[in-house]
């Protein structure tokens, strides 16, 4: 049977399509990340707007604060969005050589398992430095209620 007839075809795309899901995951991710990211930078300029506008407002040392948690913060979700991008790739890259390997029957179980345990890898990492930007985000807002509120 030629290998690109369509019964040859079938259970190729099959194999290959697999990861899909995880890409599709991996993109939900993402558009989660990004949206804090965005909030979090818009916080941040406007902030910094306060304090380059008024130059000796009152509470100048506890806003740069805020800015320098918020700075943080915008590390920690870079280095997620940029480890979900490339788990996203790698997974991408998986799938292209699971169809072309599988069409042309090359042996490449072994590139197959090191590009799925990388992807894995940082998309852990990426979840890693999620629950660290929340954590964060948990104890600057505590921060703030205790200030606001001292009997707490």
């Amino acid at each position: 049977m030629h290998p690109t007839s369509l019964p040859t075809l079938i259970p190729i795309l099959q194999l290959a399509v697999g990861p899909v899901i995880l890409v599709s995951g991996i993109g939900l991710l993402l558009v989660m990340l990004t949206n804090r990211f965005g909030r979090i930078v818009d916080r941040a300029r406007l902030l910094t707007r306060e304090l380059i506008g008024q130059p000796g407002h009152p509470l100048a040392a506890e806003i740069a604060a805020q800015v320098a948690v918020l700075d943080r913060r915008c590390g920690i979700l870079r280095f997620a969005i940029l480890s979900a991008s490339l788990a996203a790739l790698l997974v991408a890259v998986l799938i292209l050589l699971l169809f072309v390997a599988t069409l042309l029957g090359w042996e490449s179980g072994l590139a197959a398992i090191s590009l799925f345990s990388a992807s894995l890898l940082l998309l852990i990492s990426s979840l890693v430095a999620f629950i660290r930007d929340m954590n964060l985000a948990l104890v600057a807002i505590r921060t703030e209620i205790r200030r606001a509120l001292p009997d707490r």
